[in-house]
């Protein structure tokens, strides 16, 4: 029975591309900006954060945000461990 549920709803993973992707949705929409710009620049940070430290871009979250008349970048990026350089 718990397998035909699971079919049924999708499993939990599932759920949460599926909550990622209406949160970017509606972040571009008050935002006013295209998911190509939004993808650019989430590649870019994970570019250049990378350098410093090992990331894990799976849960990493990047938003706009509406703040007063001005509009915030939010990022959440959980880091894993730091990167030694010389």
């Amino acid at each position: 029975m718990l397998d035909s549920l699971k079919r049924i709803f999708g499993n939990e993973k599932s759920g949460k591309v599926a909550k990622k992707r209406l949160q970017m949705v509606l972040i571009q929409d008050r935002a006013s900006v295209s998911p190509e710009v939004m993808a650019k620049l989430r590649d870019d940070i994970i570019q250049v954060i990378s350098k410093y430290m090992v990331i894990d871009k799976t849960d990493m979250e990047i938003s706009l945000e509406n703040v007063d008349d001005s509009v915030a970048l939010v990022a959440n990026i959980p880091v894993q461990n730091m990167r030694h350089h010389k």
